[in-house]
């Protein structure tokens, strides 16, 4: 078993390798594909090329063989160059954990080639609008009807929908043996009957739009449940533990970018004698930003070794433990290195200002970090709950 805290040489040259590919694109291409309305398709299809984006997966199906430690990487250093994407998340991570590990062998065989290759993306639905942070009050129900399922019911901001192939939809199913609502996964494609999307109007500039989605009297066959309806909650987490890894791996990257563009102006900028990096008052801030990201890869490594180890529960706390750190970091690297260049770190030559807004994702998606200190004083801790 690998050391989770020294990378073998293989990560190494894997890091190595991304952080070129990241370097022919870099910033400037993102932003121009924000400003112009598309999509980072060039990118995404380079990166599967080169088998970046199925990494994780099992090499049957075309993967890469290896696990959540190697895709998170992959986004890492993707962020570090400037041109993050937020689908890797979505379909390869999320989507793609849960169907290795829990789908049919039809699901495998008909999603996972696709998903590692690039050639099909799924998104996942599981925030509604009167739920937010709370899982337990999810109200899209799904119901047998003979062979089928029938799911009703509302999601709010799902990832990329107008170009995945299919969402993974979390619903909730009435236990036959309690009468219980239960939560199980379902995979729509996009264009079945009954399943709408709206666009949410965000102020966040980025590739990947925000979607509100409907599902009304949305029909399934019985291949779309994934897995045991009885295993939902397990399944479930499998899939959210790997987002908040790679949350953190997106963090991660963005601040760096950030830092790194910090850097090398005070290492050049001169209004005084010296470069301003010369000065405490600058060098010191910038090298606290350092520690604190280095410090969240490492949290963000430890919880990708627990979850290709399969401990899941291990990997569960330090998960939320990583997006939490990684999080911070980002955002106070991303303020620093605004406050760094001044004036400049709000023009657009400079591209830092619309990172501002950008960080703070981290700290409110896909869980805020009032939810994971929750969780951390429960189950670490062992201190009541207060609701």
């Amino acid at each position: 078993m690998s050391n989770p805290v020294i990378e073998s040489e293989e990560h190494r040259a894997l890091r190595s390798s991304v952080a070129a590919l990241g370097k022919r694109y870099g910033r400037e291409y993102l932003t121009q594909a924000v400003a112009e309305g598309r999509h980072a398709d060039a990118l995404w299809a380079e990166a599967a090329k080169l088998g970046y984006l199925g990494v994780n997966l099992p090499e049957e199906y075309g993967g890469g063989g290896g696990g959540i430690a190697e895709l998170s990487l992959v986004l890492e250093e993707l962020g570090a160059a400037g041109c993050p994407l937020l689908m890797m998340v979505v379909s390869p991570a999320i989507c793609g954990t849960v169907i290795a590990r829990f789908g049919t062998g039809a699901q495998k065989q008909e999603w996972l080639p696709g998903l590692a290759d690039g050639t099909r993306t799924m998104a996942f639905g599981i925030t509604e609008p009167d739920a937010g942070s709370n899982s337990h009050r999810i109200t899209t129900t799904a119901r047998r009807d003979g062979a089928e399922w029938v799911l009703n019911g509302r999601k709010v901001f799902i990832s990329g929908v107008d170009i995945a192939d299919a969402t993974l939809i979390v619903g909730r199913a009435e236990d036959a043996r309690t009468g219980r609502l239960k939560p199980c996964l379902f995979i729509v494609p996009r264009e079945t009957p009954g399943f709408g999307r709206r666009p949410i109007d965000m102020e966040l500039a980025a590739a990947e739009k925000q979607f509100e989605l409907t599902l009304d009297e949305v029909r399934l066959p019985a291949g779309a449940l994934v897995g045991d309806e009885d295993a939902g909650l397990l399944q479930l987490f499998a899939g959210l533990n790997p987002e908040r890894i790679m949350t953190a791996a997106f963090a991660l990257g963005m601040g760096r970018y950030a830092l790194d563009r910090a850097v090398d102006y005070a290492r050049t900028r001169q209004v005084w004698k010296e470069p301003i990096g010369a000065h405490q008052a600058i060098a010191h801030p910038l090298a606290q930003a350092h520690i604190e990201l280095e410090l969240a890869r490492l949290m963000m490594q430890k919880a990708a070794h627990l979850y290709d180890a399969g401990d899941d529960m291990g990997a569960g706390e330090a998960a939320n433990m990583a997006k939490y750190a990684a999080a911070e970091a980002a955002v106070h690297a991303v303020d620093q290195a605004v406050h760094t260049l001044g004036g400049n770190g709000l023009t657009r030559e400079y591209g830092l200002a619309s990172m501002v807004t950008a960080a703070r994702v981290a700290r409110i998606a896909p869980v805020s970090r009032e939810m994971i200190l929750n969780f951390v004083s429960h189950q670490t801790l062992g201190l009541p709950k207060s609701y």
